[in-house]
């Protein structure tokens, strides 16, 4: 497409409101969907009527001459009362370990948890469409986000009765015997993503509930409404206090629950800025385990003797993907300067032929940025680079509308710049030129995130060796392929500022729980005591009842 037609389709790129599809829409009509103003606390679903938040669209509309983003709804406030009014709700809930949850069997948690994925599932529609108007998220992606969820839900119930086969045994050692479960830790605080905010908030808060865990969850800042839908489900699936939703302001709403030091444990998912803050405002920060999955700057390295073809297709939707707003993204690519500037020819070439348009159009694959000011944002990276020596190599790259930014493939990018160093998080490709691996050996030890990296390469003679140097700076290593997240049965974590503990179905199960165990001399008085209590039934933690 000629570069008059390009700007000419990014230039009318947004739809007056009678031109959106009747079936893209939230509420019928375009009306303001006012779901974001029930929150869910102590097993009940409450109306907010207090101080409120517009949900703004990154799709925007035309409409009278002018282009705005588009109001979704309006989203509760949440004050520091009803933060803690939820807390209070998990903690009465837990009631120092022997609240009903805690105590209840794991047959009848996976069975309310099942009961809640049969009832979530009637939910879809909704929750994708507020996906598409709250994130720019394009309809596949969203269907896919959903559709994950509901299996990761599916996966942690089938790992959770794997392991307890294991756990209903009895072990005898040295004269002693023992059995050792799993046992919940406490009230946990669950702070999800905006580009996840589904996905990413139920891989914590799923297993921190199959657990015995009651949760206080939150939603980000962008993609506050997607949960809204399931609230009633909640309610349903769970006793009162066990799972308790909110929304507002992030410093009023969780800073005022971790202050209290009533959590066991925070589930976090974005800056390593606001992890940092919400760690210190706890009072005794040992008693508060941490899960967190923070920044990442994955590197792609490309040797000399990379399929070219093959790069460049895993490269593009690698740091692409999303709009290039996820930590698993490609954010800086390493090519060996013998084909350079044939990479980043094919690169640009395929980048600018990237459909893009509304999330609901089908086959799109770049969409508006949800966060204000990004495009603005971006181009301020762009320019820095270019002013020391880089230029936009895409014919299309740089191009913007609002909320819109088509991806710039960035080349080279020098060191010494944001796009260089630091995680841009949107759509810009920096690709940068070596000579040796030293350079980008030295560049990861040096860096301050240490999640993935990508090597697109033959020789196994270079790529071995490499392995060993990333192995101790980062935890997931791809070969020949795009750095990713999935599958969810594998680990996903990061060193430095990465991350903190390991998510993975399993992994996830083991972050919100500890090991306690039963141990009794062996001996027939022991025995018989025991068999007792196996046989009357009177202790749910200690029994050689299995799940099948």
């Amino acid at each position: 497409m000629a570069m008059t037609d390009i700007k000419t389709k990014i230039a009318n790129l947004f739809p007056a409101p009678e031109d959106v599809p009747a079936d893209a829409e939230v509420m019928p009509g375009g009306k303001p969907y006012l779901g974001g103003l029930d929150y869910l606390v102590d097993g009940q679903v409450k109306r907010w009527s207090g101080a409120s938040t517009d949900v703004l669209s990154p799709v925007c509309v035309r409409q009278g001459g002018k282009t705005r983003r588009k109001v979704i709804g309006p989203c509760a406030m949440l004050t520091k009362e009803e933060a803690l009014a939820a807390l209070s709700a998990a903690v009465r809930a837990w009631d120092k370990g022997c609240g009903p949850w805690p105590r209840m069997k794991i047959q009848e948690r996976l069975r309310r948890l099942e009961l809640f994925a049969a009832r979530m599932a009637a939910q879809r529609e909704p929750c994708v469409r507020l996906l598409m108007w709250e994130i720019g998220k394009s309809r596949a992606d969203s269907e896919k986000e959903f559709d994950r969820t509901i299996e990761y839900l599916h996966d942690t119930v089938r790992s959770v009765k794997n392991g307890d086969r294991n756990a209903s045994r009895f072990l005898a050692h040295s004269g002693i015997l023992a059995q050792i479960r799993r046992a919940p830790l406490g009230v946990v605080l669950s702070l999800g993503p905006f580009n996840y905010p589904l996905n990413e908030s139920f891989a914590t808060l799923i297993p921190a509930l199959i657990m015995g865990n009651p949760v206080v969850a939150k939603g980000p800042r962008f993609g506050m409404l997607c949960m809204a839908p399931l609230l009633p489900a909640f309610a349903e699936c769970f006793p009162p206090g066990v799972v308790n939703i909110l929304n507002g302001d992030g410093a009023v709403v969780a800073g005022s629950i971790v202050e209290t030091g009533a959590i066991a444990a925070l589930a976090f998912i974005g800056s390593t800025k606001v992890a940092n803050i919400l760690k210190k405002q706890h009072p005794r920060p040992n008693r508060m385990r941490c899960v967190l999955g923070m920044g990442a700057k994955n590197p792609g390295i490309i040797l000399k003797d990379a399929d070219l073809d093959l790069t460049v297709a895993q490269c593009v939707t690698g740091a692409l993907s999303f709009n290039g707003q996820r930590c698993t993204a490609l954010k800086l690519i390493f090519v060996h300067r013998s084909l350079a500037d044939r990479f980043v020819e094919k690169l640009s070439a395929e980048v600018d032929k990237l459909p893009f348009g509304m999330p609901w159009e089908k086959g799109v694959q770049l969409t508006p940025l949800p966060e204000p000011g990004k495009a603005e944002f971006l181009k301020g990276w762009v320019d820095e680079a270019c002013k020391k020596g880089a230029s936009i190599a895409n014919t299309y790259g740089g191009l913007a509308n609002e909320t819109f930014y088509f991806p710039a493939v960035v080349y080279p990018t020098p060191k010494g710049t944001a796009l260089y160093e630091q995680e841009q998080f949107g759509p810009l490709v920096p690709v940068t030129p070596f000579d040796d691996v030293q350079e980008i050996e030295d560049w990861i030890v040096a860096s301050d995130f240490g999640q993935q990296a990508s090597i697109f390469g033959q020789d196994p003679r270079v790529v071995g060796p490499l392995i060993d140097v990333l192995a101790n700076q980062i935890c997931r290593i791809n070969l020949n392929a795009q750095c990713q997240r999935g599958p969810d049965v594998y680990p996903f974590t990061g060193r430095k500022d990465s991350a903190e503990s390991t998510l993975s179905v399993s992994d996830a199960l083991r972050c919100f729980s500890v090991r306690s165990m039963v141990a009794v001399p062996e001996n027939p008085a022991n025995k018989e005591l025991l068999h007792g209590i196996m046989l009357e039934r009177t202790s749910n933690f200690l029994n050689t009842d299995y799940i099948f």
